[in-house]
């Protein structure tokens, strides 16, 4: 069984709440091939031109190598 792991960031971007921006990243990601753990190292959000709350998260997701 393999022990090691790729460690990648990613950043989401929601305009609904950081839950859905965490959620949407790591779907993504996983969806591409399988994680086996997140973690949220990073928090921030902006206003768009259009006066919208942008939440913005960096995401570390682990992957194994080798199943």
């Amino acid at each position: 069984m393999s022990k090691t792991f790729e460690v990648i960031e990613r950043v989401g971007i929601s305009t609904v709440s950081l839950e859905d921006a965490v959620r949407e990243v790591v779907q993504e990601a996983n969806s591409e091939k399988k994680i086996g753990w997140f973690e949220v190292i990073e928090q921030r959000g902006r206003i768009t031109s259009d006066g919208k709350i942008e939440f913005q998260i960096k995401v570390r997701i682990g992957r194994k190598l080798k199943e």
